[in-house]
């Protein structure tokens, strides 16, 4: 074959490829899938080979189709997918309106609405909250909550019994004892810290000091046999290095 004839050849071949996009974009696509040419309402990948589908299309056999926007929606960020406006909400394949209650507004997002302070949901409206004596509104403004120095009791709010010794705690629904006093029951008993002892940082409860250990009701003494220290604690003794427990005693390691 000459050169001639193969310039021709390389050229009618171009032409044909051109007419094929031109008139047959159903033929061009499915040849062209193979061969790395993009159909029509395609584009070349940034990066890598390939192709992918122009924005406001999707892929579908090899082909770019146009993405159906129902009314009262819009494309993604992406160009894929439909996403609805505010105020409308997905269903099926269409956007439907969102019909707002009396008392209530759209939420942030826009697909979905919620009540005001002072009301709650209730199927599909608002009702209002009815507030017990001593109660008020939360932070969502949707429940209700006891005041201080009053508990939650059969949808009302019951002034709580502080005994003697005793304040309300910081939750406000609950009480506790003073230091020096712990819970019994319903009463602050007074906490007895025997002698050699102090109360914890609770000041609930009591501890004895280092070098003492803890009975039933009183700080018991210990004696710290020889080659013996006092442990971390203050409550206990533990052998000097190079010696071991030997009953009460610390005998030297190997002896």
């Amino acid at each position: 074959m000459t050169i001639r004839s193969l310039v021709r050849t390389r050229s009618s071949r171009l032409l044909i490829a051109v007419l094929a996009l031109t008139f047959w974009p159903g033929v061009a696509a499915t040849q062209g899938s193979s061969a790395g040419i993009a159909p029509r309402n395609a584009h070349a990948k940034d990066y890598g080979g390939g192709w992918e589908c122009d924005r406001g299309y999707r892929s579908i056999s090899n082909s770019c189709v146009a993405i159906d926007v129902p009314p009262n929606a819009y494309l993604d960020s992406v160009g894929r997918t439909w996403e609805c406006q505010r105020g409308f909400r997905k269903e099926n394949a269409a956007c439907a309106k969102i019909e707002v209650p009396a008392h209530a507004y759209l939420a942030s997002r826009g697909n979905d609405w919620e009540c005001t302070r002072g009301y709650r949901k209730l199927a599909r409206s608002c009702v209002a909250i009815e507030l017990p004596a001593n109660a008020y509104l939360d932070s969502s403004g949707n429940h209700w909550r006891c005041e201080r120095g009053f508990r939650e009791s059969g949808g009302t709010c019951a002034p709580l019994e502080v005994p003697q010794d005793g304040y309300v705690a910081h939750g406000g629904d609950d009480w506790e004892c003073n230091r020096g006093h712990r819970k019994h029951g319903k009463a602050c008993d007074v906490v007895t810290v025997p002698e050699n002892g102090y109360l914890t940082s609770s000041g609930h409860d009591w501890d004895c000091e280092r070098g003492f250990k803890k009975g039933h009701d009183s700080c018991l003494a210990f004696d710290v046999p020889m080659n013996a220290h006092l442990g971390f604690s203050g409550n206990s003794w533990t052998c000097d290095s190079g010696y071991q427990h030997q009953g009460e005693t610390c005998a030297k390691n190997g002896g």
